[in-house]
């Protein structure tokens, strides 16, 4: 069973402040941001500019996950340098792991395609949280790196945030914990939530007309971790040079797909922040296809804050559109 860090539903006093909380991706860090809006600002673990899957706290940030009276992450799925400290928190410290929260849609590495009036009732139907209370903190780090945890590309596919539906779902479950440990301001999280849903909606909107005019022309990616988005926008996904998130290619895997590629069809690959664009370069030299700009999946080069999430998901769709409308 994978190691879970979910909410704690024994009941909390109010607390006298507004609840400190701590977040480990801007996508996360944004959607926080948008909830907790004028009463307080989300601490942002991953510093800009860093990769997120050999990331390695300071003390000050472990610090400040032991004292946060919420933690809210991806799940170790992504970022297991999260994990030891997450244990040294207090026994029944509230942490909210969106990749395990009931209602999120969930697929594996290389799926990339779903119904979308399915996700409440096709992501985590066996496992509320109650099931996660039960499995918390029952597994060790050397379990972890057994179950894939070591970025392997086998299981779930940690990238959930690049569907907006999990993002507008994860407004509310930010906000009923928030006003969980915060009761006297409970109402405003729950108006900002839905207001903020409301713009996930409008975003939705804006970036399925960028992508509209290109659905269905083949691309290649640096790795895996566009399926959430391709599913969501009808982009296809002809293959990526790495499988997961820290894998190396072999050369095998680079010879199918450059072969792939010299077979037509193909319009654009892309290269990603955080990872050296050489390789792309030499994959698409002689084959026609063109090299489009830089994808960042995490939002790891943004400007953190509330308009984080609106900014990573626009930018992606304008990446792959700029590059795939000119075929």
């Amino acid at each position: 069973m994978r190691y879970i860090i979910t909410l704690a539903f024994a009941s909390t006093p109010a607390l006298a402040e507004v609840p400190s909380v701590v977040t480990d991706i801007p996508p996360v860090h944004g959607l926080v941001a948008q909830v907790m809006g004028d009463l307080g600002a989300p601490e942002l673990l991953l510093t800009k500019g860093a990769d997120e899957h050999d990331f390695q706290l300071r003390p000050s940030q472990a610090g400040s996950v032991a004292d946060a009276d919420l933690v809210v992450w991806i799940g170790p799925e992504l970022t297991p340098w999260l994990d030891s400290a997450l244990d040294a928190r207090p026994e029944g410290a509230a942490a909210l792991g969106l990749l395990d929260a009931k209602g999120t849609f969930t697929q594996s590495y290389g799926e990339t395609g779903h119904d979308h009036g399915d996700h409440a009732t096709e992501a985590h139907d066996d496992h509320g949280h109650e099931d996660h209370a039960e499995e918390a903190h029952d597994h060790s780090h050397e379990d972890h790196a057994e179950e894939g945890h070591d970025h392997a590309h086998d299981g779930v596919d940690p990238h959930a945030w690049l569907d907006p539906a999990n993002g507008k779902l994860w407004l509310g479950l930010i906000a009923a914990e928030l006003g969980r440990l915060d009761p006297d301001n409970a109402a405003t999280y729950a108006a900002n939530a839905e207001a903020a849903a409301k713009g996930i909606d409008a975003l939705d909107a804006e970036v399925a007309a960028i992508l509209e005019p290109v659905q269905g022309k083949p691309v290649v990616t640096f790795h895996d971790a566009y399926g959430y988005f391709a599913g969501h926008y009808g982009l296809t996904m002809a293959g990526s040079i790495a499988l997961g998130d820290a894998a190396s290619p072999g050369a095998q895997r680079l010879s199918e797909l450059r072969g792939t590629m010299e077979e037509g069809g193909v319009l654009c690959i892309f290269p990603e922040a955080q990872h050296d664009p050489a390789l792309v370069t030499q994959m698409a030299e002689g084959t026609g296809v063109k090299v489009g700009g830089v994808l960042d999946p995490v939002g790891s080069t943004l400007e953190p804050g509330p308009g984080a999430y609106a900014a990573l998901l626009t930018g992606l769709a304008r990446t792959f559109a700029d590059c795939l409308a000119e075929g």
